[in-house]
């Protein structure tokens, strides 16, 4: 017998060349195959350097492609106040997203620079270039709203207001790509627990943003318009809960990730915040302080979400388990096809 170079024994010379019957004699392991992980135990990935201005730059553009779908449905359905409140929100949801990447990028031209060039293989670029084309469009919908009414009978102010209708419904085209591309940026990382997940995340993401857009209808316009908001609040917190749970319990390994720790921790009251935000938009009826308490529960279960994805991904970055085992289970696969 001799011991090859690969660990295995064999019969007879260092190959069982020569030897009868050497060919139906079963090899056996005389080392046991190695589990590697990684050097020592180190990371192989470094963890994000994005803090939790990212996480809220997620929140808020969902939050404002969700206002301006609900804006666009209460302009087309004669809701006047509903229409303004979600308006506002839009833009404002959308300057604060701005304002907190512009702050995680340290230099603001560099969100200018970015518009130079149109990258159809990166979601940055193309997210970019949504917001160009998402932001004019909410901006003068929500100007046409806080127009004072001297100023509408001017030749700037008619023409503004014409124009309002058009802009909201173009911001309302583009708003779920608003939503979703930061899903696409994020699986498009390196990062395990965001790129295991890059069938589910736009789903997670689109949902979360329908909820919180209409949570804040709910929570601030009358309650005899909030009907078109509580319907897409249940309608948004489902597909949300749905994604999320199919997500993880489909990712594979990372999807520890999101059942254990702090990220566990925030995506579970995220969860339970959105349905119950969503039975209360179900049965309040026209109840003002059930309406509103269930729009509140419906915006922090949304950010809640955004911020237990964030931290999901960190969290997958800290154990080299999550980078080497997917991976050769892909390298297994690949050599049985």
């Amino acid at each position: 017998m001799a011991l090859r170079g690969d660990g295995r024994v064999g019969v007879g010379g260092a190959d069982g060349v020569g030897v009868p019957g050497a060919a139906q004699v079963k090899e056996q392991l005389a080392v046991p195959k190695a589990e590697f992980r990684s050097y020592y135990g180190r990371q192989i990935l470094k963890p994000p350097v994005w803090d939790w201005k990212i996480a809220a730059y997620l929140f808020s553009g969902g939050l404002s492609g969700g206002s301006a779908l609900l804006a666009a449905g209460a302009d087309l359905t004669g809701r006047p106040q509903l229409r303004k409140v979600s308006r506002l929100g839009a833009l404002a949801s959308l300057l604060a997203s701005m304002y907190f990447l512009i702050f995680d990028l340290g230099r603001p031209e560099r969100f200018h620079h970015m518009l130079r060039v149109a990258k159809p293989s990166s979601p940055m670029s193309m997210g970019t270039w949504m917001l160009g084309a998402y932001g004019p469009g909410a901006g003068v919908a929500a100007v046409a709203e806080l127009m004072p009414r001297r100023l509408r009978r001017t030749r700037l102010g008619t023409l503004v207001t014409r124009l309002a209708r058009p802009a909201g419904l173009e911001a309302a085209a583009v708003a779920p790509g608003v939503a979703s591309y930061t899903a696409v940026l994020l699986s498009q990382t390196a990062v395990p627990g965001w790129r295991e997940a890059h069938r589910f995340l736009p789903f997670v993401f689109v949902g979360s943003a329908a909820a919180s857009g209409a949570g804040l209808g709910m929570l601030l316009a009358p309650v005899a318009e909030t009907g078109p908001a509580r319907r897409l609040a249940v309608t948004g917190a489902a597909l949300e809960v749905a994604a999320s749970r199919t997500m993880q319990h489909r990712i594979g390994l990372a999807g520890e990730t999101y059942t254990t720790g702090r990220a566990h921790t925030l995506r579970t009251w995220s969860e339970i915040l959105t349905v119950g935000g969503a039975v209360g938009a179900a049965v309040s009826g026209r109840r003002r302080g059930a309406v509103a308490t269930s729009g509140a529960a419906l915006l922090a279960g949304s950010l809640l979400q955004r911020f237990g994805v964030f931290e999901a991904g960190v969290a997958s970055t800290k154990d080299p388990k999550y980078v080497v085992v997917p991976q050769r289970e892909r390298l297994d696969a690949a050599a049985v096809t």
